[in-house]
């Protein structure tokens, strides 16, 4: 079941969103060759702290988890995708990093995901994640009253493909609100005019993840979270919480 927001619910929505672009800001700040994702795990931490607000990743456990989620930031690096835990690996030069993380704020939450090198880039590396981005753009731009799930997963897909990256199978984007993960599914890929019409109060988390190799095959690491690629290239995920409106899309975890 899909629900409409208020736009007073909007406005919370935009309040608990701001929480996570501080926090993703101060991330990408703190990253840096010879810093662990530990020490960029309690970066996030504390701004949380300071918001007064939640962490609706820590202690998350769907069915597929053997643990519960035992961190604030979700830390992909090089060829994991997403869902990466943070442990005491320090960041080296050129390490690809997709960094995830949601907050909740007055019984609302916002999720979005930004990725970077750190040090020396690689210019392939550049490129996967400015396509990612352009991805998300493309997304957003769909995601307009009248349209449909379907056009949101055609603009994303076929920024990806056309730039020759694979998209993981299964994995996509999802209705968002008062819990994490709400109705409806935001596929990846898909075709347009297709799917469940968009309208004001709806409120969406869009997340192009791409494969640099080009194909779309992923497995879980040993440790029953990380998704990595099989190919063992490199990905990038980009990711922002949009409310649905007359006015069009407003990105509510803009940074």
């Amino acid at each position: 079941m899909v629900e409409l927001k208020t736009d007073a619910s909007i406005d919370a929505m935009y309040e608990a969103g701001q929480v996570v672009a501080r926090a993703l800001t101060a991330v990408r700040e703190a990253a840096g060759v010879g810093v662990s994702l530990l020490e960029l795990d309690e970066v996030a931490h504390q701004v949380l702290r300071d918001a007064g607000a939640g962490s609706p990743f820590l202690g998350y456990r769907p069915s597929f988890a053997p643990v519960p989620f035992p961190a604030v930031i979700c830390a992909s690096v090089n060829d994991a995708i997403v869902h990466g835990i943070p442990t005491g690996h320090r960041l080296r030069d050129g390490d690809l990093v997709s960094i995830d993380f949601g907050a909740e704020l007055g019984g609302w939450v916002g999720d979005s995901a930004i990725s970077f090198v750190v040090g020396t880039p690689r210019p392939a590396d550049l490129r996967l994640v400015e396509t990612a981005e352009r991805a998300l753009a493309a997304g957003i731009k769909a995601a307009v009253v009248g349209n449909r799930i379907g056009d949101i997963a055609h603009a994303i897909g076929t920024v990806c493909r056309s730039a020759g990256y694979g998209i993981p199978n299964g994995f996509g984007g999802h209705g968002i609100g008062r819990r994490m993960h709400e109705d409806p599914p935001v596929p990846n890929e898909g075709r347009p005019g297709r799917g469940l019409p968009l309208r004001h109060g709806m409120a969406l988390a869009i997340e192009p993840m791409l494969i640099a190799g080009g194909t779309d095959e992923y497995h879980a690491a040993a440790d029953g979270w990380t998704l990595r690629t099989n190919d063992g290239t490199r990905a990038a995920h980009a990711e922002h919480t949009v409310a649905i409106t007359d006015a069009g899309p407003r990105i509510l975890t803009a940074r």
